[in-house]
């Protein structure tokens, strides 16, 4: 088996109930641990930086037997199963988003998929409940704990005094 971390995230219709059926549906995968909710502002993108409705984010463990590649793939069917249909924007709003985070000291790059998450080091919205759920998994690649990646990205974010 092989701890993985699970980001998931809603701004669309019932953001709780769609995290809560997300979980419902990945719980059945193997042994799951969910972690805290949090509610975060939407990253805009530049092409299009429309207000959105704020998310509910949340990272969660799986203890799977299958690989990243294959986990992936059912994490996207849990995704297509609670109504994501594709969009042509980066960013839009979601009814649910699941992404695979990291899987256990799995470092994989393909067309379709980076493991680690290439940019969980850079969100706060993934780094604030895996650092609650598991504060000392570490990052594969960069060879630091959730925690103190979380801590490295809030002083990177804080003002700089003059």
């Amino acid at each position: 088996m092989t701890r993985a971390y699970i980001a998931l995230g809603s701004n669309l219709g019932d953001r709780l109930l769609n995290l809560g059926e997300a979980r419902r549906r990945l719980s059945s995968l193997g042994p799951y641990v969910p972690g805290p909710i949090i509610e975060t502002a939407a990253l805009l993108p530049a092409e299009d930086p429309t207000p959105q409705p704020p998310y509910l984010n949340t990272v969660d463990a799986l203890d799977t037997p299958v690989d990243a590649e294959f986990l992936f793939r059912l994490l996207k069917a849990v995704e297509r199963l609670q109504g994501r249909r594709g969009s042509t924007t980066r960013w839009a709003p979601r009814i649910i988003d699941v992404d695979l985070v990291l899987h256990g000291d799995t470092v994989l790059r393909t067309p379709e998929l980076t493991v680690p998450h290439p940019r969980m080091h850079e969100r706060r919205f993934v780094l604030e409940p895996l650092a609650v759920l598991d504060p000392n998994v570490m990052h594969p690649v960069l060879h630091r704990s959730a925690r103190q990646l979380l801590v490295s990205l809030e002083r990177s974010s804080r003002p700089q005094r003059r």
